[in-house]
């Protein structure tokens, strides 16, 4: 097996029109300034896709990026990205998944994959070292994520869409293994060029750090820090992502029945403490990883996967579900139809709440399971409703009313976190680039989680969502977990040994000195030792602000300003049913603070002056 040491800066571009190749070599400077992974992928986009340009015709593109981590046995590693131009939003959006198609990208030696075209046949694409292969797909096509990847046999890593991607369905996602690229409609945009799977045969590049004894001491104290935190070692590991349900319901952050309120007695059975007792859970991860979270159970003789916490949020207690077992199956049905969960379950509960309201005539109701599930069919399908509620909550809501409970920014729809109760976390979501992401700026693990901030003081959450937002651009572009942060900033001795009270009101009232004394050296370290360039721990910071605002920039070009940054009405006007607090958002108040601190105009624009500080050269 040959030896690939660091990095093989070559990006493999196929046009799938015409069938011919390109390679693009990666540069120092590109690497050092845009990292890998998700930063390098939104840097091709930026030189290669046109604005305007509609996400489901053949000229969209679409980039699959392995980052520096990938292959080197780099803690919590088995993370690759995708950017493209969503169908769902009409801007940028990005993925990070941990399926085995980004291991088998890797080591056939290749850190990326570019499509661009359409192919002229439904086809599936075989890669390797040598290039890429256009096969047939007309005997794949109408089966499930599952079926495809089962038919296509176990060879190398592996991508597929489903029905919903063939079909179109704005919020389609990509299966990978037992991993999604969830958000956006990434699907989509695949089955809008005739593709129906990617296979990446691998297994022919050994990944090396260039500096193997700096990177094996920097891989043993991730891992103990890993090992030592107790969300990632303990919560996590035994009861997954759905550790989060009991926190957010006593924070009265768990979204039910459309957003209407935040908590409900039977929470507890969405629980991840719930789902091990009941069903046996045993770990189903990416691979590798120390965290573990990804869980699997039996179900009644069936073998199905844990639902992540999102899942349960949006397709159990938003649409009046807690039935575990329900939950797990309708989160089943949209992988295995290819639709993402959270936007199914968004645009579902609106749909719901529309018909309460006489806006459309269906049979949908809060907790009628059956009602649910045949919507979700027929949403793949283009049955009746189905076929608007394809196009998201925001595109239905425009047609039929009722925008002010329709529960998405920028066309995304929100995640299982209700920003009534988390200020920071609203603001995250007005300004994620992507729109409603919880992932960008995850203010929730200080504000509900470890209760470091509290949840209803503006004070330091501008700050808090700047730098989040830069530390996880520089994640989604090393590649690794987002959960490392846990471990990673909260491990070191000058956080881990502070008193939590003290550290609290450090964090509260002196954030500047706060943020300037978090250590996140190991991902710089890493970085360093697998690809042999020296970075600074404030190059890479700086790093991942650039990538955070090249993306910004060109969501402006398409027509994203103030007037997107916003929350749904229902967000910013009324309150949960259970909410005694009672409190506004002031979301204005920290917007105009945020663009300051940013270097947006008032209009929310990167200035050119900014984007110049930070290296990029604008048309």
């Amino acid at each position: 097996m040959d030896i690939i040491k660091g990095t093989s800066n070559k990006v493999l571009e196929v046009n799938l029109s015409t069938g011919k190749t390109n390679i693009i070599q990666i540069s120092t400077e590109e690497r050092k300034k845009y990292i890998g992974g998700k930063g390098l992928g939104i840097k091709l986009l930026f030189d290669k896709l046109k604005v305007g340009t509609d996400p489901l015709s053949e000229d969209n593109i679409i980039a699959f990026m392995p980052g520096v981590y990938m292959g080197t046995g780099a803690p919590c590693s088995g993370r690759w990205s995708a950017v493209t131009k969503s169908p769902l939003t009409g801007i940028i959006v990005s993925s990070s998944c941990g399926g085995s198609f980004g291991m088998g990208l890797k080591t056939s030696g290749w850190d990326g994959l570019l499509l661009k075209g359409k192919a002229p046949e439904k086809s599936y694409l075989f890669i390797n070292s040598e290039g890429v292969e256009i096969r047939d797909a007309n005997d794949l096509w109408g089966k499930t994520t599952f079926e495809t990847q089962e038919a296509l046999g176990k060879v190398g890593g592996i991508l597929a869409i489903g029905p919903a991607g063939e079909n179109l369905v704005r919020f389609a996602n990509i299966m990978s293994g037992h991993r999604f690229l969830g958000r956006g409609g990434i699907g989509a945009v695949l089955g809008s060029k005739n593709i129906k799977a990617i296979i990446a045969q691998g297994g022919e590049y050994k990944i090396e750090p260039v500096n193997k004894e700096a990177f094996g001491k920097a891989r043993k104290l991730g891992n103990k820090q890993l090992n030592s935190n107790k969300m990632t070692s303990e919560y996590y590991r035994d009861f997954g992502t759905l550790t989060n349900v009991i926190p957010c319901n006593d924070a009265n952050i768990l979204p039910v029945n459309n957003f209407r309120d935040g908590s409900h007695p039977k929470h507890v059975e969405l629980s991840g403490q719930n789902y091990k007792e009941k069903y046996n859970s045993k770990h189903h991860t990416c691979k590798p990883c120390t965290i573990l979270c990804g869980h699997k159970g039996d179900f009644n003789g069936d073998d199905m996967s844990i639902p992540e916490y999102e899942s349960a949020g949006l397709l159990g207690s938003n649409l009046g579900i807690f039935d575990s077992e329900v939950v797990a199956r309708l989160s089943k049905l949209c992988g295995d139809l290819g639709m993402d969960t959270i936007s199914a379950g968004g645009t579902i509960s609106w749909a719901i709440e529309a018909t309460e309201k006489n806006l459309i005539q269906s049979n949908l109701a809060f907790g009628k399971v059956d009602s649910i599930e045949q919507t979700i069919k027929d949403i793949v399908t283009g049955n009746g409703l189905g076929k608007d509620l394809a196009l998201g909550a925001k595109l239905a809501s425009r047609k039929y009313g009722g925008e002010s409970f329709a529960i998405h920014v920028k066309g995304l729809e929100l995640a299982a976190y209700d920003p009534r109760g988390s200020f920071g976390q609203a603001l995250s979501y007005s300004v994620a680039n992507r729109g409603g992401c919880h992932l960008s700026g995850y203010v929730i693990a200080q504000e509900v989680l470890f209760k470091l901030l509290n949840p209803y003081k503006s004070l330091g959450k501008v700050a808090y969502v700047k730098f989040l937002q830069n530390i996880k651009e520089i994640i989604d572009s090393l590649h690794t977990c987002a959960f490392t942060q846990y471990a990673y900033m909260l491990e070191p001795p000058l956080v881990k040994y502070t008193p939590k009270p003290l550290l609290a009101l450090l964090m509260q009232y002196l954030h500047p000195v706060a943020i300037k004394l978090i250590d996140y050296s190991l991902y710089t370290k890493m970085w360093s030792a697998i690809t042999g360039i020296k970075i600074s721990n404030k190059e890479i910071f700086h790093a991942g602000e650039r990538i955070y605002l090249l993306e910004r920039y060109m969501n402006t070009r398409e027509g994203i300003t103030i007037k997107d940054d916003i929350l749904p009405d229902r967000l910013l006007k009324e309150f949960r049913i259970s909410d005694k607090k009672r409190k506004k958002i002031p979301l204005d108040k920290m917007l105009k603070s945020f663009y300051k601190l940013r270097g947006f105009d008032k209009n929310g624009i990167p200035t050119e002056k900014k984007l110049k500080k930070l290296g990029i050269k604008l048309d």
